[in-house]
């Protein structure tokens, strides 16, 4: 990459873990990632490499597989990972950083030794499934209903747009098990193979194509009581603990989607000429670059700087919602500005900066939408 890696963040055993991603990513996924996209999704097989290189436990207890929590690792080789230059590719393979979080956080002890290290090893696919045909971010009105009985639970209702949909083991699922509003949701842990529950077709989307996405249905679907993740009619609040990691991830990828843009046209602007010169000797290209890099340097600092807070546990609540909101609009103005500067080929399906343009254009709704990401600041400011 063209940007230093600051010392102020990043220590030697950061540096050791992005060097393995860095080489897990040139061996096994640069080289056929052209054809995963077109193909809609990646081999399972990448899941178990990444966890026996210990890609997949950055943040998660150490006795369950994990390598315990630290911010700048998840960093770290988050970064690398993006280096791929496919979003859908790093959505699916992390699709257990939304979807176990709630597990270890609140499920039962029998609970999380079960399930968290199997997906920490790359064995099982967890997902999380909240999104729903009738809303999105309006997480406090979901419908899917889950009703007890004895020892199970009964659910009905239907999911949408769920990250590692047609093919995870384990989906953290929202429900509403009491009344309306944020204090009747709760968490239920169901599994592949629960009768009732099935999932949809691989949904077609404009951007992430390597990742695969699906809706999910629930037809009278028994749940076994014990897969209560934490106290019922308490899910909200333990979905609401993970949007801040959440958030951050997607800053990064925001930043990281801007940086490769960048790097494609620094590489480019070399090489192409018009009339009768480089693309680099032209004063509005080097000037339009310049505004791209500083753009770039800004959203990775700050965004370091709300990784910073969080590692000391440190509130960011605004600050995370701010660094998501200038990374993913950084993100979408250096990508389109790429694609412009690439010309034809920047249109072109063989482009990178043609995937990136379609890829970044998820992170400012991902997560929380902009819109909804300044109603917090907002909120957070006093108003």
């Amino acid at each position: 990459m063209s940007h230093p890696s600051f010392t102020e963040y990043f220590n030697e055993s950061h540096q050791m873990a992005r060097l393995t991603a860095r080489r897990f990513v040139e061996r096994e996924v640069r080289p056929y990632i052209q054809d995963w996209e077109e193909a809609g999704l990646f081999p399972r097989e990448l899941y178990r490499k990444a966890g026996e290189l210990g890609l997949l436990g950055i943040g998660y207890p150490q006795e369950y597989g994990g390598s315990g929590d630290d911010v700048f690792l998840k960093v770290a080789v988050s970064e690398e990972l993006m280096a791929a230059g496919s979003g859908g590719f790093v959505a699916s393979l992390g699709s257990l950083d939304i979807g176990l979080p709630p597990v270890w956080r609140a499920g039962s002890d029998a609970l999380k030794a079960r399930i968290v290290p199997p997906v920490l090893a790359g064995e099982k696919i967890s997902a999380l499934a909240i999104t729903e045909p009738s809303g999105g971010s309006d997480v406090a009105n979901l419908k899917t209903r889950a009703v007890r009985d004895g020892d199970h639970y009964i659910v009905n209702g239907a999911k949408t747009f769920i990250t590692s949909g047609t093919r995870a083991d384990y989906y953290t699922v929202a429900v509403r098990t009491g009344e309306a509003g944020f204090g009747g949701i709760s968490l239920l842990l169901i599994e592949r193979d629960t009768p009732g529950f099935s999932t949809g077709r691989a949904l077609k989307k404009m951007g992430w194509w390597a990742s695969d996405t699906a809706e999910l249905f629930f037809l009278d679907c028994r749940v076994p009581a014990a897969n209560l993740i934490g106290g019922e009619n308490l899910g909200f609040y333990t979905i609401m603990s993970n949007f801040q990691s959440e958030r951050l991830a997607l800053s990064v990828m925001a930043y990281m989607t801007a940086q490769l843009a960048l790097d494609a046209c620094l590489a480019y602007v070399t090489t192409r000429e018009t009339f009768g010169r480089p693309l680099a000797r032209h004063q509005v290209i080097r000037h339009k670059l310049a505004e791209m890099a500083t753009q770039v340097d800004v959203a990775r600092e700050y965004s370091y700087r709300c990784a910073a807070r969080m590692a000391a546990d440190i509130p960011a609540v605004r600050e995370v919602s701010m660094a998501k909101n200038f990374a993913t609009r950084v993100c979408d103005e250096v990508t389109y500005e790429a694609v412009q500067i690439f010309g034809g080929m920047g249109y072109m399906r063989e482009s990178l900066v043609e995937r990136l343009y379609r890829d970044g254009r998820i992170l400012s709704i991902g997560g929380g939408t902009h819109e909804i990401m300044n109603e917090i600041i907002a909120k957070q400011i006093g108003l």
